[in-house]
């Protein structure tokens, strides 16, 4: 299992298109793939599952990466989310 915190800097937080996104790669891999924000924790499988979280400016988030690929997984989610969530 690999897990890292996230920062969300984009004013934008993690809107539709950010999330749709998010989804189609999470369901390139094998692993289970999941996003944490305080108490809540919800799998990268739906757009709706990730705007339910209200994940905003400031906000800090966790991904959870378990499986087969999770390196391969946790890499290409990585590279997302460090490069979505800065402010553009």
């Amino acid at each position: 299992m690999i897990s890292k915190d996230y920062t969300i800097t984009s004013m934008e937080g993690i809107h539709a298109r950010p999330a749709t996104k998010l989804v189609r790669l999470a369901k390139e891999y094998r692993s289970n793939i999941s996003l944490k924000k305080g108490d809540r924790l919800v799998k990268l499988n739906s757009m709706l599952n990730i705007l339910t979280m209200g994940a905003r400016e400031g906000d800090t988030i966790t991904i959870i990466v378990e499986g087969d690929d999770e390196l391969a997984a946790y890499a290409a989610i990585d590279q997302f989310l460090t490069e979505e969530l800065k402010n553009h």
